[in-house]
């Protein structure tokens, strides 16, 4: 698990040319608070018995933002109803946040060809605008993953300022293709585990 992020993302602002963001597809999500800074929570101790020994040890605790983070993302399917989402494993950490979401198929992606593509890098705003030039040909660019990360970028950001806490993302977030059930599950189990790697994780800090 620990070389699972090893050269894992492209460092490009440019989006893959070929390739439908609204498209029917099982995406690995990171998306990282500005300069790393530890915004969500703490990682604490916690003992585990016997029967639950091979649990992970540690647990993220949220504050109430890492709480908003938390509840917005599981507010996703309500909020695009028409767009055939399932979500999977996630996990909030103290300055990071790891999703697996499904965008099955639905009225905006389904007259589009499927792409086979690499790991990529977005740019989105603190205030959830894409702002990926150029811009991708296909689709409806409001129903696509850039739309759902810009949206739940933006809730948090706005929940935020309204309590004054200080607080922002980085602008940019990075997704990754699921293609396999081995993949998924590799990746599953490294967000499951997250929390007991804290300190060997890349985003330590």
């Amino acid at each position: 698990m620990s070389d699972l992020f090893k050269n894992k993302y492209r460092i490009s602002s440019a989006r893959l040319q070929t390739w439908n963001y609204a498209d029917n597809s099982l995406y690995f999500i990171t998306i990282c608070t500005k300069d790393r800074e530890c915004f969500f929570g703490d990682i604490v101790e916690t003992r585990c018995s016997a029967s639950l020994a091979d649990m992970p040890e540690n647990k993220m605790q949220l504050n109430d933002l890492g709480k908003k983070v938390e509840s917005e993302w599981l507010k996703t399917i309500e909020l695009r109803p028409d767009m055939n989402l399932e979500l999977a494993e996630y996990v909030v950490m103290p300055n990071h946040f790891h999703g697996i979401i499904f965008i099955g198929e639905n009225k905006y992606n389904n007259d589009y060809p499927k792409y086979m593509a690499g790991d990529v890098m977005h740019h989105v705003s603190t205030n959830g605008i894409v702002d990926d030039s150029p811009k991708n040909k296909f689709g409806n660019q409001s129903k696509n993953l850039a739309s759902i990360i810009g949206g739940f970028k933006a809730a948090v950001t706005t929940y935020a300022r309204k309590n004054n806490i200080p607080f922002a993302w980085q602008a940019r977030f990075y997704d990754h293709i699921i293609t396999s059930n081995e993949e998924y599950l590799k990746i599953a189990d490294y967000i499951l585990y997250n929390p007991n790697n804290w300190q060997k994780d890349k985003f330590y800090k």
